[in-house]
């Protein structure tokens, strides 16, 4: 017990860390299997990383003789830089991912089976990358070109069957929209094994090879038994079926294996991960010890207990109760805005006044909800780094499409752009029609070439007439009202919607690109503007990604904020249909995974929590997220309590800016308000007056220029006469 102490007070000494009752269960609990469920912000790594140590400088064992897999590479540098910290004098341990593990052990059985192979993943040769392959396949079964979107669900659908262990007859109660994804994957396999004269590999092949190979290889199966002593696992509930059978094969023998994870924070369902497989952890492993790490380091009293009463919804789950013993800081706040657009201004003026970005986070469920946010960002100046970068939105054929109908209003002479759009403009050139257009090399208008030497259907004519004068009509139009005459007047509104139909792509989503695309252009007075904007918000968004440890906003899906924190975050587009999804509300499991994320988000919060709805979204009605209506009832148990306390915003139309008390000395003539002018702003302090155009009014404060409604700061008392301050 005294050589115990001595090292919990030896690293207490060298490195102030010192461990609670549980944590200190962990790091001695050494032998047999253990299931440590750490909650968010309970010092999981400190823990992991000090059970090694003992490991190595109180049980004696070998470093070598210690394999610690851990779910991404991330976290496995993270890791070992954590070690090498705690731990300078020793030698390293092996920490890898879980996929690095089962490569190494395919190499290994391939050396011995002179079986030659290559890898289709990661930096592979583009003829042979697995998405070429996909994308081939696709193409010569459907005969249409496959999108983005449906190439990374038809991926998803893949990895989904292989993580799952799920054999072939139970392939088609596998769920996706992406059309023949049965015929696309049985295909795909046929031509991995047989296409090249090679084996083909990729990333989930090493998974279930692996797993194969322990199966039927006792030879290499009893060497990696024998080469570790103890196996620790980190992020376990992220695990697949394929994964866990891998470890169990790995620890059979002995049986040292110490499993970290969080059923709570088990958000990857749709990766074939195995959040029941925690719950029946006794099944397996009948002599377990189950301890729970409750205590969060993290965040203000305030948010963990409104995180853990909110989790305890979920019926599947082990029951944890979250505690922290840091000290109060504020109420959780629930803004509530009018309208979608105003979204993206309130957390742009918000966050323009601090002073540290990078304490900063907004999160959200879809990659989508990223645009606006950059678009805002970018125009106020204010630095952001993309956690999780998703340039899709930009080489969206949607996106494309406008550009391109855009782009005839200059020539009309240009058959190689009309063939990106033929099919979705009122009069629905055929395929057929097109390849006779583009035969037609005489320099002249396609819609004119179409009508004298293109064989027709009697109701093309009409449409096709009025195609030409209405693009002749928006030349020099300004962008916005452009997409509008586009989606409406030009047809393709109704032609995404047979679209729709006919490959079964989502439509909220696409007409969800329309309108982001309307929001980006308004403001703007030309096309060409138009193009250019979204050329340098593509650029933007690429030098995002290399803004990371700068003085900079954060923005990240939930899923890829885990494992994250931050003094302030901004959960946004909490609305029914988003989180949870329309998917999730017929479906149990989706629901309670879709309340984890929900809860993920929140945990990552230190002191300051936003969660932000609204009432409308691109001229319909919303309702406002059933998360954040329980969160509100654990916040304001009593019921008769109105939205008018201080934690719940209701914030007005305009300028993004919560209501406010009457103040007498607010300028109320519009009269008053002119260029030159320096007034006090109640939110963002002294500013000049630079311009009034219409309903705006810009103010040039100290590091920066805002536009306000002036109607809502007349209407909320905003502004005060600053006189010569």
């Amino acid at each position: 017990m005294h050589i115990r102490q001595d090292f919990f007070t030896r690293k207490k000494e060298e490195l102030g860390v010192t461990l609670n009752k549980v944590q200190l269960q962990a790091v001695r609990q050494t032998e047999g299997p253990l299931l440590l469920l750490a909650s968010p912000g309970s010092g999981k790594t400190t823990t992991l990383i000090m059970r090694i140590g003992y490991l190595i400088e109180e049980k004696g064992t070998a470093p070598n003789r210690i394999k610690a897999i851990t779910f991404s590479r991330a976290s496995a540098n993270d890791m070992k830089e954590r070690f090498k910290r705690f731990f300078p004098y020793l030698p390293p341990v092996d920490f890898s991912t879980i996929h690095s593990l089962a490569f190494e052990l395919v190499r290994t059985y391939f050396r011995q089976t002179h079986t030659s192979y290559r890898l289709i993943e990661g930096h592979a040769d583009m003829q042979f990358h697995k998405k070429t392959i996909l994308r081939n396949l696709y193409k010569s079964i459907t005969g249409e070109k496959i999108t983005d979107d449906q190439l990374e669900e038809l991926v998803t659908y893949i990895s989904y069957i292989k993580n799952k262990m799920i054999p072939v007859e139970k392939w088609p109660a596998v769920a996706t929209d992406v059309p023949k994804a049965e015929q696309i994957f049985k295909q795909y396999e046929e031509f991995k094994q047989n296409g090249t004269g090679q084996l083909l590999l990729d990333f989930d092949d090493m998974l279930t090879i692996a797993n194969d190979i322990l199966e039927k290889d006792s030879g290499l199966l009893l060497q990696y038994q024998q080469r570790y002593d103890y196996v620790l696992t980190d992020e376990s509930q992220d695990t697949s079926m394929v994964q866990h059978a891998i470890i169990e094969k790995l620890v059979h023998v002995h049986q040292n294996l110490c499993v970290v994870a969080d059923d709570d924070q088990s958000i990857y369902s749709w990766r074939g991960a195995e959040p029941a497989y925690l719950l029946d952890f006794k099944k397996k492993y009948p002599d377990a010890h189950i301890l729970f790490m409750e205590q969060n380091y993290r965040s203000s009293q305030e948010i963990v207990a409104a995180a853990n009463q909110f989790i305890k919804r979920n019926k599947h789950r082990y029951d944890k109760n979250m505690f922290t013993e840091n000290p109060a800081a504020e109420p959780v706040k629930l803004i509530h805005l009018p309208d979608y657009q105003y979204q993206v201004k309130y957390l742009a003026q918000t966050i323009g006044e601090f002073e540290n970005y990078q304490d900063t986070a907004i999160l959200y469920r879809n990659n989508a909800s990223s645009v606006l946010l950059i678009n805002e960002f970018d125009r106020a100046g204010i630095p952001f780094y993309i956690k999780d970068a998703d340039n899709r939105f930009f080489s969206h054929w949607v996106v494309q499409d406008m550009l391109n109908f855009m782009r005839m209003t200059y020539t009309d002479k240009r058959p190689d752009i009309f063939e990106q759009i033929h099919s979705k403009i009122n009069g629905y050139v055929t395929k057929k029609q097109m390849e006779v257009l583009k035969r037609i090399r005489n320099n002249q208008s396609v819609f004119d070439n179409l009508l004298k030497h293109v064989p027709l259907q009697d109701y093309q004519i009409k449409p096709l007439r009025e195609a030409k004068e209405t693009l002749q009509q928006m030349r020099g139009m300004p962008p916005l009202e452009a997409i509008r005459v586009i989606r409406g007047r030009l047809g393709y509104e109704k032609a995404l919607e047979k679209m729709c139909e006919r490959f079964g792509f989502r439509k909220e989503y696409l007409i969800g690109i329309l309108n982001t695309l309307e929001e980006i252009a308004d403001t703007l007075e030309t096309m060409e503007e138009f193009a250019a904007r979204l050329k340098h918000l593509q650029h933007v968004l690429k030098t995002a990604k290399q803004k990371k440890g700068q003085n900079a906003v954060t923005f990240s899906t939930f899923h890829s904020s885990k494992g994250l924190e931050f003094e302030n975050v901004y959960m946004i587009d909490l609305v029914e249909g988003i989180i949870p999804s329309e998917d999730d509300k017929d479906d149990e499991p989706l629901m309670e995974e879709s309340a984890r994320l929900f809860y993920v988000g929140m945990t990552r919060a230190k002191k300051h929590l936003e969660l932000i709805s609204y009432d409308k979204r691109d001229g319909k009605k919303t309702a406002v997220s059933r998360f954040v209506k329980a969160v509100k009832r654990i916040i304001h148990p009593d019921k008769e309590k109105k939205q008018s306390s201080p934690e719940v915003k209701r914030v007005g139309h305009g300028s993004g800016i919560a209501k406010t008390p009457y103040n007498p000395n607010a300028i109320q003539d519009i009269s008053e308000l002119l260029a030159g002018k320096i007034v006090k702003h109640r939110v963002f302090g002294k500013g000049k007056i630079v311009r009034v155009n219409g309903d705006t009014l810009e103010i040039k404060l100290k590091s920066r220029t805002v536009k306000l409604s002036l109607v809502t700061c007349l209407e909320r008392g905003l502004l005060e006469d600053a006189g010569d301050e």
